[in-house]
This record gives C-alpha cells, structure tokens and sequence, in this order.
C-alpha cells in the first residue's frame, strides 16, 4: 500500500464546503486516497516535513491546447487577434506529428505540475492528414510518465477555408472520420472510474470551423457513450458575427439547436454572453472555462465571471493554448485573473479566495468530477505544497486563502502530489529527468520549425 505522510502544515487550505484553513495539522494519504486529516501524527511510507508551508488543493485546468507550446513567442502574431492569429498559425500547426505533440505535452505539462496543477485537459483538435494516427496516445504517453491526472479530448475540424471556415484542408477530417476516431477513442482510453488518471471528452473545435452536422452527431455520439462535450464559444465579436450571418443566431442559441447545453457541456472563453444567455448558463447547468490571459492577448474581450458566479454558472480556471498565453501557469493565471476582474468589476468582482476556489472546486465541476477539486477525507490525494518563509513574501501570510490570488507566487511550488505520489519536490520534477526532458523537446522543437 501506498502512503504519504504531510506532517505538521502551518495552514491547510482545504477549500472544502465549509471553507476550512486547519492550521498546524498534517494529511495523510494511503493508496491515492485522503484518509486522514488532523493533528495526530501518523506513520507512512513517504514524510513530507511541511512545518511552516501552506497545503493547497490541486489546481484543475480546464482547457489547453498543449500542442501549441512550440508555437510560442511568435512576433509576426503579437497584434494580431484570433481570426487572423488562427489563419497565420494553422501554416505551423498543420505539420503536428505524434513526437511534436508528446514532447510539446511534456513541456507544458510539466510546467503545470511544477505550478501546483494536478489535472489537465486538453483540447486536440489539429489532425494533419497523413499524421493523425497516434496524436492521443502521445498525450496520455507524456501524462503517465510525468504523473499529472490527464483529461484529453479528441477534438474535430470538418470546415476548411474553402467551405468557409478558417483552417486549411490540411488539417479537416470528414464526419464519418472524426465519429469513427471519437468512439475508438473513448473505448481505448477513457476511465469513467473514481480516482480515474485518463478521460476523454468529445470536442469539435469551435462554429467556425465544424459543421453542423458535426456538431449534432457529436452532441449524440457523446450521451450515447456517456463522455462529456466540449468546445470554443462566445470568444470573439467576429464570432458573433460570423455565426449571425451564417446561421441568423446567436452563438449560444445556434448550440443549443443542435443539443449543446446542459450539465455534460462546457465551453471555452464564452467571454460574449447577454444577460439572457447567462441566465440559461446557470439553468442548464453548462459551464465555462474562463481564460483570462488568452483573453486579453488576443484582445478578445473580458469574461463576465462575477455575473456568473451571482447566478451559480459553472465557471473553472484555464491557461488556454500556450501560443495565446505563452505559459501553462495556472498560479500566473489565478492572479491575473483576480486583478482583471478588480479593475473590470470593482466591489463585485470575486476575491483572492474566490478565485482559488474557480480553479480547484469551480473548475472540477466543470469537468463533472467530486473526486478531486477540494481536501477532505475520501477526496483524492492531490495537493500542491508553498513555503512562504522567503523575502520575498514577508508581510504577505495573513490570509493563505487569498494569497494566490492577492499576492501571487512566482516559479516553482516546493511540492506536488497527484494521486498520492509525489512529482514535484524541491521545485524540481521527480518522475522524469528534467535535464533530459529539455534536451529531448529542444531537439523536436528544432527539428519541428524547421519544416
């Protein structure tokens, strides 16, 4: 049996229903699972000293494109915004093969784990014709070899530019194509178990770049093997106005004509909601993946997460893709996301703690898991460790709830722990070699923008 022993923590910050910050306690672990928490001590195969250190849950992202990390930094789009950007980078993504997406998900996946996130999902949707085989299973390859729980979805192009839609034919599959993948793709990885380290959800891309019918037999094929669907909605004006002259609707009104709300759906950005279509928000149950940064470098526009939290939409933290965000931090993003809604809602925007709580509890609700997301006896064995006794943090530990969001931590966490084994210590990852790991993906990186 697998144990490990957190002793002698100067705060948990449990974000439990109860809101509880148990102060100078220790949390056990035993086989992935939370046993135990209190001020006992007790015995354990592995002892994490954690006097004097703050013990979080783990974060959850809650949409990424991974794939994107060797496409980062890029002057040629720093002012451009998503339509043109997408265009520009669709000439680089559609030379993705399975080693660009496995060392490009060792990179970004290991920059969140040693940023205290803990689960990840990811949003593929780019399958370059004659290299679409073996995209997911590069995915799910790097995630058991760093440890991080991994939800990944098999995402879906069917509208290229000369059906008018945005990507190149490149990178477009046919419906028949892209249903047959999906269901293979659920029945090969998908774990609906408690504790589970690998789900999969369906995920066409955005309106702009499916079908209808790809979006309706999607929407069907996902309650009929029970997986949750996902997808881009409300992220930008053009959007709006594409789906407008397109269809004559509104986006949120158009998904919902081909079966695309309720409490197993969720939608990345949904920055462009009226007041109505926040109200069916929260009486359908569908949620929102909130991308602060990604929202703000492509200028798309600010989500309105303080009215959704007013009326119980189902709202997570996400980094996004890393080349609109250009990092796979969700710590960068909790913060930033606290200061933007500071300045865009004053008094009404959510606090520092609010904040966590988006991207721990907010953010596991969205994904339809009560296993993981808060630290109680019975949750999962996932946490991330701080020790704040540094300079640069005096005077900054009053209220360890907040501090993320207020104050803000910069680098590494000093300890992560998925599912009870420890892969962050020290700052530094422990299931595989970092050193290794850098030189390998710089290789690939070389390699793949040279093409």
């Amino acid at each position: 049996m697998s144990s490990v022993w957190i002793r002698n923590a100067a705060s948990i910050i449990t974000c439990n229903p109860k809101d509880e910050v148990l102060e100078n306690c220790g949390l056990l672990i035993e086989n992935g699972e939370i046993t135990y928490i209190g001020p006992d001590h007790c015995q354990a195969k592995e002892t994490i000293n954690a006097e004097g250190c703050f013990v979080y849950p783990g974060l959850v992202n809650t949409h990424h494109h991974l794939y994107q990390t060797f496409s980062r930094n890029l002057p040629q789009v720093q002012r451009m915004e998503l339509f043109d950007w997408l265009r520009t980078l669709y000439e680089i993504w559609k030379y993705l093969d399975a080693d660009v997406v496995y060392h490009s998900s060792m990179v970004g996946m290991g920059a969140l784990l040693k940023t205290g996130c803990t689960t990840c999902f990811d949003h593929h949707y780019v399958f370059p014709r004659g290299r679409a085989e073996d995209l997911l299973q590069a995915q799910f390859a790097a995630a058991e070899a760093l440890g991080i729980r991994m939800y990944a979805s098999r995402g879906s192009m069917d509208l290229s530019q000369k059906d008018g839609g945005l990507p190149p034919d490149s990178v477009v599959q046919t419906v028949d194509e892209i249903l047959r993948d999906c269901q293979q793709a659920v029945e090969k990885y998908h774990d609906s178990s408690r504790f589970s380290m690998r789900m999969v959800a369906l995920a066409p891309c955005s309106p702009f770049s499916v079908s209808e019918t790809l979006l309706r037999e999607t929407a069907k094929l996902a309650r009929a093997l029970s997986v949750r669907m996902h997808t881009h909605l409300c992220e930008t004006k053009d959007e709006e106005r594409y789906v407008l002259e397109r269809f004559h609707m509104r986006p949120l009104a158009y998904l919902e004509t081909l079966g695309w709300t309720g409490p197993d759906c969720w939608y990345a950005h949904g920055i462009h909601f009226n007041d109505e279509e926040l109200r069916h928000l929260a009486q359908t149950g569908t949620g929102i993946a909130h991308c602060p940064i990604s929202n703000m470098k492509l200028s798309s526009g600010v989500c309105r997460v303080s009215d959704m939290l007013k009326l119980n939409v189902p709202v997570g933290l996400a980094v996004d893709g890393s080349a609109s965000n250009d990092g796979s931090s969700l710590l960068e993003e909790l913060r930033t996301a606290y200061l933007l809604h500071r300045l865009q809602d004053s008094t009404d925007a959510p606090t520092g703690y609010d904040l966590l709580k988006i991207a721990t509890v907010g953010s596991a609700r969205v994904l339809g898991r009560n296993d993981i997301g808060h630290l109680s006896v019975g949750m999962a064995g996932d946490l991330f460790i701080i020790d704040p006794r540094r300079l640069e943090m005096v005077g900054a530990q009053l209220d360890p709830r907040s501090l993320l969001g207020t104050v803000g931590w910069s680098g590494s966490v000093d300890y992560t722990v998925v599912q009870g084994r420890i892969v962050v210590q020290n700052g530094r990852l422990v299931t595989v070699d970092e050193e290794k790991q850098y030189q390998e993906a710089s290789r690939q990186f070389d390699l793949y923008r040279m093409r």
